[in-house]
């Protein structure tokens, strides 16, 4: 699952919308929408912005992973 659409299911369960997280972050509704469908990529400031006003670490919605040029290193040994 990727960014845009871990932040998209926690809004849900939290009953918050687009427009209020846009309205809260200061990030264009257009933007938030095309992030959270996968169309766009959050840069660091929004996805910085967004975790500040929805009280979450970043953690809670990433999980570092290995390169995949690593992974494929690691599978040919």
């Amino acid at each position: 699952m990727n960014l845009g659409a871990k932040i998209s299911n926690y809004l849900k369960q939290a009953g918050i919308t687009k427009t209020e997280l846009s309205v809260l972050t200061g990030i264009p509704l257009s933007k938030i929408s095309m992030a959270l469908s996968g169309k766009r990529r959050l840069s660091l400031e929004e996805f910085s912005n967004i975790c500040y006003v929805l009280n979450k670490a970043p953690n809670d919605f990433i999980t570092p992973e290995a390169p995949a040029f690593l992974k494929q290193n690691a599978l040919a040994t």
